[in-house]
């Protein structure tokens, strides 16, 4: 897939002097902390050193007076509490979460929804479990805000409830008390916190409120952090803060279930947030995929470790499954697009069939637009009614597309970026032709074309200064880890260097380049890894220049730490 080039060129010079002098820093370094809007010092010390105390008050949300009172209501009168979640990895840290805080002082339980009959949100077989067990309150985490009609028969049969999550919200909101700071009326200054974030701020309410001790609370916050990273949700203001210390407390003191499975994933600590988001999260919500994500809340909440190994093992059977079936799927995705002669006139990807896995159907969308850059739906069908997941690329709310077709649906919900439908088979193609119709208004250009977002042109000796020990970690790049964690909001920062010779290479796993490279007019070499790019192999051929964009990783091989260039795109010389 082409791509292009995007060098950002809207830091200028003097901008770049005048925070040299505040910072005493680089002018790469100061030009990557302008585009990230830390002009100041105390900004900047808060970036690098994020404090945990400058979390905001949690009552600042709408509606938390409430929702911890109700809480504490039930903590007082000894009332039967279940804790809804979503079956995802921000549903299923969220109900851990406040399962592991509450179990010691409240009569709780926790309900995650099945997949397959049940589908996303809250559903009346869910209700009907908590009416038939006696439950007094539900609280919903990550999901609940388009559940208007299945709350309402909750409250009709005495059940209270409370609703804890962070996606879009509509017209009608349910009437229970709810925590979303994305409602319109919410004077709360962060609107990105993911749905176990949303979960935290309710806790640490309680907190505070009852003056419980908050290192128990601070000590979970590794499942915030997991949510993070899996939800892609941005990493700045609170989200880093979180972020930040849950990592900490992930790689310092993890629990015993997230240490087997990184170690049974074959990774070592340190881990970061694409580690997590790689490594962690498939394995969490190939569960709820294939099965159910109560399975996950089981293994996260649990202290035995005879239990962790026996979930453990079949978590990894699950995920491999789910690699199998991400791959099937994608074949066949990619063969009926090859054989549909209009589908270059689509400015969406919408597929669907009725032996494709429910589970992995979000996992098929986002790799079809690595190949097929534009929005993609991935529909399954069992019995007339099309159900899946979508997934969007920079520029295109799909949410807002999806939400111009309600008419057509039965149900939906989501981000920007993601979100699940449903939808009778019948209507298929109208809600098709509406969404191409909407995606094509807000094109801005004939065809969607990629944008490979650069921070900054370098050379290798940029990454090395004339004296450094080339065996040793550079001080540049331990710069580069300070802006660790990166994602959504933060990304970790690119680089492009020019006039690149490959010195070695080879082919893994028929799709893969690792490569030797150097730089005209500069002795350091640098190893290289550039992930599905195989094609661009006739570009690094002997003898010939290149451009490359890239990020700066650390490769621990052997218990031996060097610096590996990881490839985003390859251009030659012009």
């Amino acid at each position: 897939m082409n791509k292009k080039w995007n060098i950002n060129q809207l830091v200028s010079n003097q901008a770049i002097e005048t925070l040299i002098k505040k910072v005493k820093t680089d002018k790469i370094t100061a030009k990557l902390l302008i585009q990230r809007g830390l002009t100041q010092k105390k900004e900047i010390f808060g970036f690098f050193k994020p404090d945990i105390e400058k979390l905001h008050d949690p009552f600042l949300m709408k509606d938390m007076d409430n929702a911890v009172n109700r809480l504490i209501k039930a903590y007082q009168n000894k009332e039967k509490i279940m804790l809804y979640g979503d079956y995802d990895v921000d549903g299923t840290t969220a109900v851990s979460l406040l399962y592991k805080n509450l179990i010691s002082e409240f009569d709780i339980t926790y309900y995650i929804p099945d997949r397959f009959k049940e589908g996303y949100g809250i559903s009346q077989i869910g209700i009907n479990y908590a009416i038939t067990n006696g439950i007094d309150l539900i609280i919903s985490l990550d999901c609940g805000i388009k559940s208007k009609e299945e709350i309402h028969y909750a409250k009709k049969n005495k059940i209270d409830f409370i609703v804890c999550d962070h996606h879009e919200v509509g017209e009608n909101i349910p009437q229970c008390i709810v925590l979303n700071p994305k409602q319109k009326d919410c004077s709360y200054p962060y609107k990105g916190l993911s749905g176990c974030g949303v979960g935290f701020k309710f806790l640490q309410g309680m907190y505070n409120k009852m003056k419980w001790d908050t290192e128990k609370l601070f000590n979970d916050l590794e499942l915030v952090a997991i949510s993070i990273a899996a939800d892609m949700v941005p990493i700045t203001n609170e989200n880093r803060i979180l972020a930040f210390h849950g990592l900490s407390k992930l790689n310092s003191q993890p629990s015993s279930a997230i240490k087997q499975m990184v170690l049974a994933a074959n990774r070592s600590f340190p881990i970061n947030i694409q580690d997590i988001a790689f490594t962690i999260a498939p394995r969490i919500n190939a569960v709820g995929r294939l099965r159910n994500g109560k399975i996950s809340v089981d293994f996260l909440t649990s202290n035995t470790a005879n239990e962790i190994s026996t979930i453990l093992s079949d978590i990894q059977k699950d995920n491999h499954e789910r690699k199998e079936l991400d791959k099937r799927i994608f074949n066949e995705a990619i063969d009926k697009i090859k054989k549909n002669k209009d589908f270059k006139s689509y400015k969406c990807t919408i597929l669907y069939d009725q032996s494709w896995h429910k589970g992995v159907l979000g996992i098929v969308a986002s790799k079809l637009i690595e190949v097929h850059y534009q929005p993609t739906i991935i529909l399954n069908e069992q019995k007339g009614v099309l159900s899946g997941s979508a997934r969007s690329i920079e520029g295109i709310n799909i949410h807002d597309a999806i939400c111009c077709c309600k008419d057509l649906l039965i149900k939906f919900g989501g981000h920007s970026n993601a979100a699940g439908l449903s939808l009778k088979k019948e209507n298929f193609d109208a809600f098709s032709k509406r969404i191409n119709s909407f995606i094509q208004r807000k094109m801005t250009k004939k065809e969607f074309i990629p944008l490979l977002n650069i921070d900054s042109e370098i050379k290798f000796t940029d990454i090395f200064k004339s004296k450094e020990n080339r065996n040793k970690t550079p001080r540049f790049k331990e710069i580069i880890d300070h802006f660790e964690p990166t994602g959504q909001g933060n990304f970790k920062p690119v680089f492009m260097s020019k006039n690149l010779f490959c010195v070695d290479s080879k082919i893994l796993q028929n799709k893969h380049l690792k490569m030797s490279i150097v730089e005209k007019g500069s002795d350091i070499k640098f190893e290289a890894i550039a992930f599905n790019m195989i094609e661009k192999e006739k570009l690094i051929a002997a003898g010939l220049s290149f451009n490359a964009v890239y990020t700066l990783e650390t490769n621990n091989f052997r218990n031996k730490k060097s610096i590996q260039l990881n490839i985003k795109d390859i251009q030659e010389c012009k």
